[in-house]
């Protein structure tokens, strides 16, 4: 495992600060209904953004710290798409209006942040001590990828059965309308009270973390660097919310995505089990990942093409 001087963690978080009050103080002063020529917009700076610090990592720690940063952020990528569709079927069941889509993400990612961050240093570290857990880690990610392809479509998440959302429900109340962004606010008997808002970001919150339980452990099979595990990860992670609202209308149309991600985590695994005897050049992972991304969606939009020449 390398070792990176304070002012590099330091330098990067402050980056991380720096971009998210950027968009808390600037762009989110008024709520708003995300247009997708703003989404594309923030879609590019945000890839422009990883690719620069891929570039960087490249020319600073050599080209296999640089493979291994920009397969981390296209792994992580790849599998937030069918995160991003849960996500707007949760803002679609608790009918939260459009323009405060961005503000929920916003936090929500926030939360992301800190919490894969911990995941990542944390399963760093226990795999500098513990070798072994790689091979724990690989089966995980091998079941996780049997269980996705054979999920029922509409065994998804139930909102109103988040762990999250029932034990905050034991201090609050809940206000059931969308009052302008507000979180919390005092009802008629001046208690504190939930609004659906805070509710729906509660869920979007516990999505995440069954999220990162399925997503962070693919990182391992890629670098067992910390910093390039990390950094590669936050930018994926923080480029998300452009992400959402680029393809919100797109997702439903990529009828075999779960198939291509449940084949991503499926090759990750093997890869992860069998790194002791067969070496897969980090090269061919990005080739792979790349190329089956790319052809579950071809295959999607082809046969969406063909369906509808058929009506």
């Amino acid at each position: 495992m390398e070792n990176y001087p304070a002012w590099v963690w330091i330098a990067f978080l402050a980056f991380v600060a720096v971009m998210m009050a950027i968009d808390l103080v600037v762009f989110q002063r008024r709520a708003h209904v995300v247009s997708m020529r703003e989404a594309s917009a923030w879609t590019a700076v945000w890839v422009a953004l990883a690719l620069a610090f891929g570039a960087l990592v490249w020319g600073w720690r050599g080209p296999q710290r640089g493979l291994e940063f920009f397969t981390g952020y296209l792994i992580e990528e790849s599998l937030s798409l069918d995160n991003l569709f849960v996500f707007l079927v949760i803002f679609r069941y608790f009918s939260l209006p459009e323009n405060q889509y961005r503000n929920v993400l916003t936090w929500g990612i926030l939360g992301a942040i800190v919490l894969r961050g911990t995941l990542i240093l944390a399963g760093v570290a226990l795999i500098g001590r513990f070798g072994w857990i790689v091979w724990i880690l690989g089966a995980f990610l091998v079941y996780t990828a049997v269980k996705l392809l054979f999920q029922d479509e509409e065994v998804r998440i139930d909102p109103e059965r988040s762990w999250l959302v029932r034990a905050a429900r034991l201090f609050f109340p809940v206000e059931p309308r969308h009052l302008h962004g507000k979180y919390l606010v005092r009802d008629k008997d001046g208690r504190w009270a939930m609004t659906t808002q805070l509710i729906v970001l509660l869920v979007v919150s516990a999505a995440d973390v069954a999220f990162a339980v399925d997503s962070i452990p693919a990182i391992f099979a890629v670098t067992n660097d910390p910093f390039v595990a990390f950094t590669s990860n936050m930018l994926a992670v923080m480029g998300l919310r452009a992400i959402f609202f680029l393809l919100a209308g797109l997702l439903h149309r990529i009828r075999y995505l779960r198939q291509g991600l449940a084949l991503v985590l499926g090759f990750i695994g093997v890869k992860m089990l069998a790194e002791s005897w067969v070496h897969v050049p980090i090269m061919a992972s990005l080739a792979v990942v790349a190329a089956i991304i790319a052809g579950c969606v071809v295959i999607s939009l082809l046969a969406d093409s063909r369906r509808d020449r058929r009506r």
